[in-house]
């Protein structure tokens, strides 16, 4: 057997794409919550709108997104062939567990947490990203004066320019774009949706602040010297800060919009 074919069939292996991938998808949720707290900004979604044109039009960023989506696959399906791996190795349980004293709750439950995390994707995925590229998104004007600064709005039909439009006018700089705030604002008015997105980043919160860990631990970063330090970073920046920033997203749009 090839090296190359090994990394891709041995127990060592899989674990090592699933580090590499999962590390991958960490470093990705930290630049798009940078980019999602636009969502805050009170400006009626024109920095959001923008940042959203840039995310989906500048190559070298939409070669990442096929990294990104490549991972996302590669991630799923090696978790899912490593969990079967091991309940077929040990296909009856202990008579008695002490789960405690083995192992912690979201260690044992990585596979229930990344299935929560599959489903969220995808609806994630169909709600913004797929609409957004299917034109199924309103489209909306920024019309700001640049003296004053002050800035008016109006919507558009789509016919009236082809995608994006950013130019000045006598003084008005005028900005046409995908409304892809406004299609965020309305999915956030339902209740259930956003229950689901809070529950979503609950799992986030468990499956990252295991998973970090063990991606460094499979990569041989396993020293007495940066273990803490890994640690403190998985628990309180990808498994609390992360999580709540995501969260805050739909909670701000469904009770203060």
């Amino acid at each position: 057997m090839s090296s190359f074919k090994q990394a891709f069939t041995s127990s060592l292996g899989k674990k090592l794409i699933m580090s590499l991938t999962g590390l991958f998808l960490c470093t990705f949720l930290v630049v798009h919550l940078i980019g999602n707290l636009q969502l805050f900004h009170d400006d009626n979604g024109k920095a959001f709108n923008e940042y959203a044109y840039f995310m989906t039009h500048f190559p070298p960023i939409k070669v990442v997104s096929y990294l990104l989506y490549a991972s996302i696959i590669l991630h799923a399906i090696y978790a899912l062939v490593v969990t079967l791996h091991n309940k077929k190795a040990r296909p009856v349980k202990y008579a008695v567990y002490d789960g405690q004293a083995n192992s912690k709750w979201n260690s044992r439950n990585m596979g229930f947490l990344g299935t929560i995390l599959l489903f969220f994707i995808v609806s994630h995925m169909y709600s913004f990203w797929w609409k957004y590229h299917r034109d199924q998104v309103p489209y909306i004007e920024y019309r700001s004066d640049l003296n004053s600064g002050s800035t008016q709005t109006r919507e558009l039909a789509a016919a009236e320019f082809n995608d994006y439009q950013n130019f000045t006018d006598n003084g008005v700089e005028v900005v046409r774009a995908r409304d892809l705030y406004r299609q965020v604002e309305f999915a956030f008015q339902e209740w259930w949706l956003v229950a689901f997105y809070v529950i979503a980043m609950v799992a986030l919160s468990f499956h990252l602040i295991h998973g970090f860990r063990s991606a460094f631990q499979t990569l041989g970063w396993n020293h007495k010297k940066y273990v803490p330090l890994i640690r403190f970073i998985g628990i309180w920046g990808f498994g609390v800060l992360i999580p709540i920033g995501f969260a805050a997203m739909p909670l701000y749009f469904f009770f203060c919009k």
